[in-house]
């Protein structure tokens, strides 16, 4: 068999250096130069100043655009949803997050937790209702689980769902709440007689609120709320008929860490992008600092967790879309792909130098986001105790 010549082989591609292209169809290609040319042209000239001053204006617009790209939900089959595959929303959800991981979590929560939740374990009469219009981006949502004192164990859940005649009435709070202030409908669980449950809240229900949480230094361009339930009365047939036990959140969890699993990959090629076309043009001790050999080192290493991430995103992604993803698996992707996405941005910062703080670059912007997603969606500890468990069949959790 004769081997393929060097003439025929691609020229290397600084921004591709695996050619992980090559494993991309023309409709996962045009979804991903659709997210990344909207992200472009609506994200990222505003998002320094956004992040700056700590909003995101604009949310409800942003979610309607977003609709008409078809991005929210995208992965869900029928009721107005877009029926990509895992790969097409992966690709999707890496865009957002390289223009910022408030937009991605904007999507991730509407999609991958709200819409999730109520595709998979609502009514047809919860369907019918509301994922059209959510996946028009006219409604959004948010999902309420995490509570001031329960994280990551959401056993402990204080929140209750009690009935009184026909009505279920809920009472109790919900923490770090993405979408919260905005949403039209909540998906907020509660502890019940017959154990934890899903229910469908319209936010403009009497005794329901959403006080928006300011103060904070990561995720700044997003809406993140406290969701307070204070004798919140609905019809019974309120509840999400098919989820009962914490595998019902748990499922729409594992949802969005699969797309956090991109995203992060998202965040990390924009700071690397930004260290890399600094390292070109930063010129010290008379020549660019890219012609060193320390910044070289730095450079081949990001680069390296990088594409090794993002292939890793590649493998779930099909695996999801094979129907053979298990939720171990998306816990080596989201703890390996955050951890080291971090570690690429504080990498590029000092590529940059005193630059590196600046929000004229990503870099910090990302660095510090990523803290946040770090944590939610299980924290490092967490993943690393659901990995040990599959490998030695013991339970350290408790």
């Amino acid at each position: 068999m004769s081997k393929p010549s060097a003439a025929k082989r691609p020229p290397f591609d600084p921004g591709d250096p695996l050619g992980i292209d090559d494993l991309l169809g023309p409709e996962d290609l045009a979804v991903r130069d659709t997210v990344r040319a909207w992200s472009a042209d609506r994200i990222l000239p505003e998002i320094a100043d956004w992040y700056e001053r700590g909003e995101l204006p604009g949310v409800r617009e942003l979610a309607r655009e977003l609709g008409g790209l078809g991005a929210l939900g995208m992965h869900l089959q029928g009721y107005g949803c877009a029926g990509a595959s895992a790969v097409q929303y992966g690709l999707a959800c890496l865009e957002f997050e390289a223009a910022d991981s408030g937009i991605r979590s904007l999507v991730s929560v509407q999609g991958s937790l709200a819409m999730y939740a109520i595709h998979r374990f609502g009514s047809e009469e919860h369907k019918q209702r509301w994922l059209p219009s959510m996946a028009a981006g006219e409604t959004i949502g948010c999902f309420g689980l995490t509570e001031p004192d329960h994280g990551s164990d959401p056993s402990g859940m204080r929140t209750r769902a009690r009935r009184d005649g026909g009505d279920w009435v809920l009472d109790g709070r919900k923490m770090w709440i993405t979408n919260g202030s905005v949403a039209g409908v909540a998906v907020v669980w509660a502890g019940t007689e017959e154990g934890v449950r899903g229910f469908v809240v319209p936010t403009d229900t009497p005794g329901f609120s959403a006080p928006e949480i300011k103060h904070k230094w990561s995720l700044r361009a997003s809406v993140t709320s406290e969701l307070v339930l204070d004798g919140v009365r609905l019809p019974a047939d309120a509840v999400l008929p098919e989820a009962r036990g914490l595998g019902g959140p748990l499922s729409c969890l594992n949802q969005a860490r699969y797309g956090i699993v991109w995203g992060a990959m998202g965040a990390a090629r924009a700071c690397f992008e930004s260290a890399l076309g600094y390292s070109r043009e930063r010129e010290q001790f008379g020549r660019p600092i890219g012609g060193f050999q320390l910044t070289q080192a730095k450079l081949a290493d990001m680069a390296l967790e990088l594409h090794k991430g993002i292939l890793l995103a590649h493998h779930l992604g099909r695996r999801m879309d094979a129907g053979t993803l298990r939720p171990e698996q998306v816990s080596f992707g989201k703890l390996n792909n955050v951890r080291e996405a971090i570690e690429i941005c504080r990498t590029a910062r000092t590529v940059l130098g005193a630059n590196g703080i600046s929000l004229e670059y990503p870099v910090m912007r990302h660095a510090t986001n990523l803290e946040s997603v770090l944590t939610y969606e299980g924290t490092v500890e967490m993943h690393q105790l659901v990995l040990g468990k599959a490998l030695t069949g013991l339970d350290a959790f408790r």
